[in-house]
């Protein structure tokens, strides 16, 4: 049987995150259009339904008739019951809010945070529920961000605010290498638990996002710049360009979740319950020290050189275990 191609969708985490902020504000407000629940939540019409169709599938233990959320979607308008449990408060366990503190705490001593003043309001609140004595054991526990990390931070904050080119020293994984970049940063967000900015960089004449972990120094230029529109915070963690090569794996069930961490543009589903995917990558050598910890989870389609430099990076792996010397 052929593989059935299909659209590539939302990662999973995305379409979570729009679900746990649109059913809540539905259940509230019964019988919003769907274009305006659309231009709400800047969302297409086409996605906002795929969306609300999961939810058919959802709900409570035991899963029964009774259980389920249910969605109407009749005149364009939406309606969704079986959910008031969204419309009730948060209730969260002892272990849930000392985790939600300390992550929290955590962000807002993030130097330049703009939402410092609401998130410390809510700290307190949770501070108060939780008491002294769930507290005691955690003073201490708390990283933040600080010192070099904090001061970079800060300057590329000031940077992009101004408008201002940055010359920066940035190591890149994918390489292992550290260059010199003059970029116009724009945008700094947070995205699954790392700093980033979203720049142009000047040496390429092209887009680029770079950890801010990974710059080992910053210098002022002196030069401005116009802003392009650069998209911040919600944006895809890897950007596209002439220079990509693409990359076709088959990955096993237990090896799918590659698909939602990384960046794919195409998927599909095979009758064993594997998946091909499309990968767009600048290097082939971070995806080979991906494959080479997948092991037979996932298998190589294309490009040939790609099998090879999984093969070479396996045999230098194996010669250091045994200990012989590099050949």
């Amino acid at each position: 049987m052929a593989a059935t191609e299909r659209r590539r969708p939302a990662k999973a985490a995305e379409r979570l995150r729009r679900l746990l902020v649109m059913v809540p504000y539905l259940v509230r407000h019964p019988g919003t259009k769907i274009s305006e629940a659309s231009r709400l939540f800047d969302v297409s019409e086409e996605e906002l339904v795929e969306d609300l169709q999961l939810l058919f599938v959802s709900g409570l233990p035991p899963y029964g008739p009774g259980d389920l959320i249910e969605v109407d979607l009749e005149d364009g308008r939406i309606t969704i019951t079986m959910a008031d449990y969204f419309a009730r408060p948060l209730r969260l366990t002892r272990n849930e809010a000392i985790a939600l503190y300390l992550r929290g705490t955590s962000l807002a001593a993030t130097p330049g945070l703009r939402e410092s003043r609401a998130l410390s309001s809510a700290l307190d609140k949770l501070r108060e529920g939780l008491g002294p004595e769930s507290l005691e054991d955690v003073a201490g526990r708390i990283e933040t961000i600080s010192g070099r990390g904090a001061e970079v931070l800060d300057r590329v904050r000031a940077a992009a605010a101004a408008g201002e080119r940055l010359e920066i020293d940035y190591f890149a994984a994918s390489s292992g290498q550290t260059t010199t970049r003059r970029i116009a940063a724009e945008e700094v967000f947070s995205s699954m638990g790392n700093w980033y900015v979203a720049a142009w960089d000047m040496s390429v004449d092209d887009e680029r996002l770079f950890r801010l972990d990974r710059i080992k120094a910053v210098r002022a230029t002196g030069e401005r710049f116009e802003r392009r529109g650069l998209a911040g915070a919600g944006r895809p963690l890897y950007t596209a360009s002439h220079d990509d090569v693409e990359v076709r794996l088959r990955l096993a069930p237990e090896a799918r979740w590659v698909s939602e961490y990384y960046e794919v543009t195409e998927e599909s589903e095979r009758p064993d319950g594997s998946l091909e995917v499309a990968l767009p990558t600048k290097r082939l050598e971070w995806v080979a020290r991906l494959l080479l910890s997948l092991g037979t989870s996932a298998e190589v389609l294309a490009p040939p050189e790609l099998r090879d430099r999984v093969s070479e990076l396996a045999g230098r792996a194996l010669e250091r275990y045994r200990g012989a010397p590099p050949g």
